[in-house]
């Protein structure tokens, strides 16, 4: 194992150490808590979706979430490991897809994905 490796799997330890990260993937529909701050104020807003992509990248893992808002699609890209986001896993989807960016030309029920039941586990 080389050195970037090395770092980045302490930099995942160190990040993930307070708090855990449940196992999800495309096809699922999930709501991202941010941490927004305005001033001195903070709150957290929050972002419910089905997740359309995700990539593995070490410390670069990020996901993409779709939602539909006012009739507009809407798509968001979140850091998987960023200290700023509170991950809850709604419900998982069956897709036979890694990518769903088909979803982005559906509207209506033939966007819509069946629900799979499937064992919470943590990552």
């Amino acid at each position: 194992m080389n050195l970037i490796e090395q770092i980045d799997r302490e930099n995942i330890r160190r990040l993930t150490a307070d708090r855990r990260i449940r196992k999800f993937r495309a096809g699922d529909t999930v709501k991202v808590l941010v941490k927004v701050v305005e001033g001195t104020r903070e709150r957290m807003q929050s972002f419910e979706g089905v997740v359309i992509a995700r990539k593995n990248g070490g410390i670069n893992s990020s996901f993409k979430v779709r939602k539909i808002a006012s009739g507009e699609g809407v798509e968001r890209l979140f850091h998987l490991y960023s200290p700023n986001i509170q991950i809850e896993v709604i419900k998982h989807g069956r897709v036979r897809r890694a990518k769903l960016y088909y979803l982005r030309q559906r509207t209506g029920k033939s966007s819509r994905i069946s629900e799979k039941k499937r064992v919470e586990e943590f990552e």
